[in-house]
């Protein structure tokens, strides 16, 4: 049986989507920037490792240690939904799939970030 398909309906849709360099180096950059900031995060928690509540809320008053960990969730939320979307459109096929998934990746990653920067921010500023 032979393919009656032109050679751009083969094609149409399936080209460059502009943005595949773009989102790489993006992508990589953020994963650079999450290692120093990853560091901090293990080290200070093992650090603080079995003290009291008071003493991880003084901690986290710290307008360093609350810059530091804002910064470390926006990039590393921001790195995760990335890296999802990447995976979404390798894997994900059928438009309306391809959207729901896109819609809960972002949804899920805006509302983990928001909600804890939120909590930083209540904390360092004494709420």
């Amino acid at each position: 049986m032979s393919d009656m398909n032109t050679p751009l309906s083969k094609v149409r849709g399936l080209g460059s989507g502009k943005t595949g360099t773009e989102t790489f180096i993006s992508h990589r950059i953020q994963a650079v920037a999450n290692i120093p900031l990853v560091i901090f995060f293990i080290v200070s928690f093992v650090g603080n490792a079995g003290k009291s509540h008071a003493e991880w809320i003084a901690w986290i008053k710290q307008p360093i240690v609350s810059v530091l960990l804002i910064l470390f969730i926006l990039n590393f939320t921001n790195h995760m939904r990335t890296g999802l979307q990447e995976v979404v459109e390798d894997y994900v096929h059928g438009h309306g799939n391809k959207w729901a998934a896109t819609l809960a990746i972002r949804f899920s990653c805006a509302l983990i970030a928001g909600l804890s920067v939120f909590s930083i921010l209540r904390i360092a500023f004494g709420g």
